[in-house]
């Protein structure tokens, strides 16, 4: 395989690896600010998606999208919560990217 010339452009750019993370935690994490911490947390990071409560009233979906180490950072931090939550079990489900979100919000 031969480099490119002085005239010749090089064209391909590898895309990051990204992938949508979905997360359902559970436990007391309703009425604790758990979901302006993920919000917070998901922002810092740059990701993109949404935070809400589930009607059960012990539950909060997120679902994320970017470059997958930072995924992993925002995975880490929902199994700890913030002060006063208590996370019980921490539903996780990989898919590819959509690039369907703006921003990263909470939902209501």
């Amino acid at each position: 395989m031969r480099g490119a010339t002085e005239n010749e452009k090089v064209t391909h750019v590898e895309m990051p690896n990204v992938a949508q993370l979905s997360v359902t935690v559970h436990g007391l994490v309703q009425g604790v600010s758990f979901r302006y911490f993920v919000r917070n947390v998901a922002r810092e990071l740059g990701l993109k998606g949404y935070v809400r409560n589930l009607a059960s009233g012990d539950a909060v979906e997120i679902k994320a999208e970017g470059e997958k180490p930072r995924l992993h950072r925002l995975l880490g931090q929902l199994k700890t919560g913030p002060p006063g939550a208590r996370v019980e079990k921490v539903d996780i489900d990989w898919s590819d990217y959509t690039g369907q979100f703006d921003n990263f919000s909470i939902r209501y």
